[in-house]
């Protein structure tokens, strides 16, 4: 039997539902009446999400946040949203406690009402999150123009080091591991800097399935080419992938899960954007730029090497 991937999964549903002309976006936008409602769901599988030595509340609040990333890149100020549990049968009062502090956590953190939900039984822990808004407008992954800046809200290659860490394959130095597994198990969406800045991004996209999934489809969708000659990590990142024999660059580009996003803004407003990612403490890295043609390219002494869609996608072998 041929596995399908994930696309090509969604395209079956897509024919079924009657739903020709999606085009792939990191929330969903309606309207009613002169309302445009923003909406964002996601699934938080406990034996394919949650690594060892991650705690439960964590998990929870890792869940909402998934939402609220993908919030941030489009610039809208999440406000209510509802939950879905999935429960094993034996489940202890101590881990519902667990759930709910997480669950409280993240919505006090990004001040939004949790309306309700439902809960089911079943073999594993999965919670599964909606989140609600309302906006004018997004930024959409499409609308990069020729001479825009390449950006990302944080440094890169971070979580996929501290999943090995976390699955016992690899080990680091004391700080560096610290870091790492911090970065996997309490991620920091930039909203506060999404909102502000939505009117000065031509495009944007949250990061978490990895960064040259991103980069590639924020690329295809402009129809421009994206020239990256700038990788967005640190020196200890680099000296990680070293002292272990792994490759920096597919720990940066094709890890995932770091809930940054990427956007792309025009030069006149570039020195703003730095102000207020200055007042908000967001590090912004300036990794590239635009020009005519198609594809995503790394800059390297003047020879470019082709940039391919590496990053994490359901059901790729």
């Amino acid at each position: 039997m041929t596995t399908l991937d994930e696309s090509t999964i969604i395209k079956i549903f897509q024919k079924k539902l009657g739903n020709k002309k999606f085009i792939s976006e990191d929330v969903e936008v309606f309207k009613i009446g002169k309302m445009k409602i923003v909406v964002k769901v996601d699934t938080f599988v406990q034996s394919t999400d949650m690594p060892p030595k991650m705690r439960m509340d964590d998990a929870a609040r890792k869940s909402i946040i998934a939402c609220i990333s993908d919030f941030a890149a489009k610039g809208v100020k999440p406000r209510y949203g509802m939950i879905s549990l999935n429960l094993p049968k034996m489940i202890s009062h101590a881990k519902i406690n667990e759930i709910s502090k997480g669950l409280r956590h993240a919505s006090n953190e990004f001040n939004i009402r949790i309306l309700g939900g439902d809960t089911n039984e079943g073999k594993e822990i999965v919670i599964n999150v909606s989140i609600f808004g309302t906006t004018d407008k997004i930024v959409k992954r499409k609308g990069a123009k020729i001479g825009d800046g390449i950006f990302v809200t944080g440094p890169f290659g971070y979580t996929a080091a501290g999943l090995k860490i976390l699955l016992g394959k690899k080990k680091g130095k004391k700080n560096f591991v610290k870091k790492a597994i911090k970065s996997v198990v309490s991620p920091n969406p930039k909203l506060d800097f999404g909102v502000k800045n939505r009117s000065y991004l031509t495009s944007s996209m949250d990061s978490s399935d990895g960064l040259s999934t991103t980069l590639n489809e924020m690329a295809n969708q402009s129809k421009c080419k994206f020239i990256i000659n700038n990788i967005p990590t640190g020196k200890d990142l680099i000296e990680f992938a070293k002292s272990n024999k792994i490759e920096s660059n597919d720990l940066v580009f094709h890890g995932g899960e770091e809930y940054e996003f990427v956007f792309t803004a025009s030069k006149k407003y570039k020195s703003l954007i730095k102000k207020n990612a200055s007042l908000l403490k967001t590090p912004i890295i300036e990794i590239g730029y635009v020009t005519k043609g198609k594809g995503v390219f790394l800059e390297k002494q003047e020879k470019f090497i082709s940039l391919k869609d590496l990053g994490w996608h359901h059901f790729r072998k």
